[in-house]
């Protein structure tokens, strides 16, 4: 299995995944056009995606989808909930929550927390590899964090710095409150707390990700997350971040 993050941020999020038989996209949230140059400069022609997975219906997941499946008509995965909310008008769709790709590979939807009518991580698996995908979650439920322990990449939200989000003076008050709930962003504590419990004797890389342009920056993400290891005594180095316009290397694992 490969993995590259393609763009990360509010302002558009797209992440390719490799496996033998499938090319897949989790999101397209940027241009059709910026993912296209991104795949090519990896060598993958877009025409190779057979599935883009769908996270949730904000623009910065889905703004480039359209495009993009009118072009290469990939299988879109995605909820009736969060198609009817994204208005999106598309077809060759599935809405399974759980995804047996000719038996090579399993996708499963996990259940977050956001203020969207839904929203989904995924969990992607292909014989003794795997990856984790979630971002733009207040929260993560217990019983969540048993079913992704271990696996071997995570794609992980570490949003903001909870100290510059309240000292920011662009940001009212109402929307510091709604970025701090349940149904908001994982902070660099929160996001460093859920790690803490995740990574695994066969966890090999960890990208931050979706990361606030004004309320975070790479250096206090990766230091809060190393901080919080080193307290519960848990030695880990591929420690990433994923940025808004510019790609992360294609990770293998």
């Amino acid at each position: 299995m490969k993995v590259c993050v393609l763009s990360s941020g509010s302002k558009g999020n797209s992440t390719y995944v490799e496996t033998k038989n499938h090319k897949i996209l989790i999101d397209i949230g940027t241009s059709s056009l910026y993912i296209e140059k991104s795949l090519k400069s990896i060598g993958v022609n877009p025409s190779d995606i057979d599935i883009v997975l769908i996270t949730h219906s904000h623009i910065d997941h889905v703004g480039g989808l359209r495009v993009f499946k009118k072009k290469y008509n990939p299988l879109v995965y995605i909820s009736d909930k969060i198609l009817k909310e994204s208005n999106l008008k598309i077809e060759n769709i599935s809405n399974e929550e759980c995804i047996d790709v000719n038996s090579d590979i399993t996708i499963k939807s996990i259940r977050l927390s956001h203020d969207v009518e839904d929203i989904k991580g995924y969990i992607i698996e292909e014989d003794s590899s795997s990856m984790v995908y979630i971002t733009d979650t207040g929260y993560i439920n217990e019983n969540i964090l048993k079913k992704i322990y271990n696996k071997n990449i995570y794609v992980f939200e570490s949003n903001h710095d909870i100290e510059k989000l309240m000292n920011n003076p662009n940001y009212p008050h109402s929307t510091k409150i709604r970025i701090l709930g349940d149904k908001g962003h994982l902070s660099n504590k929160d996001s460093s707390y859920y790690l803490s419990k995740l990574i695994g004797p066969d966890t090999k890389y960890i990208i931050l990700a979706h990361l606030s342009e004004q309320n975070n920056t790479s250096e206090l993400a990766i230091s809060t997350l190393k901080d919080t290891l080193e307290r519960k005594n848990i030695e880990f180095k591929n420690i990433l971040v994923a940025k808004q316009n510019e790609m992360t290397e294609l990770y293998k694992v």
